[in-house]
């Protein structure tokens, strides 16, 4: 019997199994990625370019050329661009927002006149007088011209375009009202008296209003034109104390290195920039010093004086009024409740303008402010008219309280000295005072705009030439390197 023969051998002849199965072979491994050198943005590459020129001595002189000229430039620029901006505020003060505001205040005056003149001449009686309606009518007429230079010519601000409106409109109407009520006087109908005062109380509380508002505006205008034109410089100048100061350093560096005192280049940079810094500072200084006396000695008169003719032309007006309504417009209440209305008004406007006395009212503050004998003089003859006008008004208003109206109208309008010469005295002598102070003002206002002449091209040109003048220096220096 045969047994299968022990153990794990096998038999002689059988085929060889492997006793583990065969495996795949592993992929071979890839070469690593090559490593790509850190991207760097361009900032810290001119950096690094920038430091690695810093370590060499031609590298410093072209970096502290560049940053010479640059400041020079930029100064130059500065001053330039700020001294333009203050000159052409200074020629608006002088070309046109102070004769706007003349013109918007020869508009109140013009209306207030003519209303003075159509109250006095409806006082005459059906035949008036050639001159007061020639007075009228050009009174008028240049409140119509000045309406349309004053359009034309201004900035458009609102307040401005609104009032000029208004009084376009007004204008024509009023000067209806004015011929009907001279119809009616004509004719000898106490109608005409109705529409004389319909066509007071459209000029006093719409008309004369909006001129006060126009001229305001103006004068709103004319105040921040002042302020452009003589606002300091101070950033030019700073810049200019630092660039003189950036020059002042490079030399003395180049002296030390080379101990040679002057780099001609260098010297000419400090040279232009020390020429425009004081031409800047002290043009403006002077420029600021006469747009000042301009403004104080000028401009502040001339609003004082405007204010007191104005004041003489209502004053003379409600004195006209009152011998027109024969006391049927009275006060309806507080402390003159019953007093004739015209009157009240008519010693306001005297409480106004005062006699000249040292604090006394218009008159007395435009005696402070005039600044010479001449202007002194005018003021002091519209006062004393002024004064003399009060006295000949209260005669004439005694008279006319007592019932007789011929005396009071004869002490008003008559031959045997009238109220109406002392009023024709004090708005001649106030209109001198203005003439005065009007030329005044111009004289100095020529003289602070003429300081600043010249002035942002010549900074401009100043500039360039200490910029080419540092570039020139350092370069010199450079080129003992090659």
């Amino acid at each position: 019997m045969t047994h299968p023969p022990n153990g794990s051998t096998a038999p002689p002849g059988a085929p060889t199994v492997p006793a583990v199965p065969p495996q795949a072979s592993a992929p071979p491994t890839p070469p690593p990625a090559p490593v790509l050198p850190e991207r760097r943005s361009a900032w810290n590459e001119s950096t690094d370019r920038l430091r690695a020129a810093a370590t060499t001595e031609p590298g410093r002189l072209r970096i502290i050329g560049a940053v010479l000229a640059v400041l020079v430039v930029v100064f130059g620029a500065l001053a330039s661009w700020q001294m333009s901006g203050r000159s052409a505020a200074a020629d608006d003060v002088l070309n046109r927002s102070q004769p706007l505001s003349a013109d918007a205040a020869s508009i109140y005056r013009s209306l207030a006149d003519a209303n003075t003149a159509a109250a006095s001449g409806f006082l005459a009686g059906g035949q008036e007088p050639a001159d007061v309606r020639k007075r009228y009518q050009d009174d008028l007429d240049m409140a119509a011209e000045k309406l349309a230079t004053a359009a034309s010519n201004s900035k458009g601000s609102q307040t401005t375009t609104d009032q000029l409106t208004q009084l376009g409109k007004l204008l024509p109407e009023y000067a209806e009202r004015i011929e009907t009520a001279r119809t009616y006087n004509r004719q000898g109908l106490p109608l005409g008296g109705a529409y004389l005062r319909d066509a007071n109380d459209l000029m006093q509380k719409q008309m004369l209003p909006a001129a006060k508002k126009l001229y305001d505006a103006e004068k709103k205008q004319l105040d921040a034109d002042y302020a452009d034109a003589r606002s300091y410089p101070w950033a030019a100048i700073g810049l200019g104390v630092v660039a003189l100061g950036a020059l002042g350093w490079a030399q003395r560096r180049n002296y030390r290195r080379t101990n040679r005192v002057f780099n001609r280049g260098l010297v000419t940079a400090t040279a232009a920039g020390t020429v425009a810094l004081l031409w800047l500072s002290v043009g403006h200084t002077i420029a600021w010093s006469n747009l000042n006396d301009s403004y104080d000695n000028g401009v502040r008169s001339l609003n004082v004086l405007n204010d007191a003719r104005v004041s003489t032309l209502q004053a003379r007006s409600n004195e006209n009024l009152t011998l027109v309504a024969r006391g049927a417009v009275t006060v309806p209440d507080g402390p003159n409740e019953g007093k004739d209305a015209y009157d009240v008004d008519y010693q306001k406007q005297m409480s106004q303008l005062g006699t000249g006395g040292e604090r006394s009212g218009f008159l007395g503050s435009a005696r402070q402010l005039a600044d010479d004998s001449a202007g002194m003089l005018h003021v002091g003859q519209a006062a004393d008219a002024v004064a003399e006008w009060q006295k000949r008004h209260k005669s004439a208003r005694d008279a006319d309280t007592q019932g007789n109206y011929d005396a009071a109208l004869a002490r008003v309008i008559g031959d045997d000295n009238p109220t109406g010469d002392s009023f024709d005295k004090a708005d001649k002598a106030l209109e001198k005072a203005l003439a005065h102070e009007q030329s005044d003002f111009k004289d100095a206002a020529e003289s602070g705009r003429g300081a600043m002449t010249g002035l942002p091209v010549g900074a401009a040109v100043l500039a360039v030439l200490g910029a080419a003048g540092a570039v020139l220096g350092i370069g010199r220096r450079l080129s003992e390197y090659r």
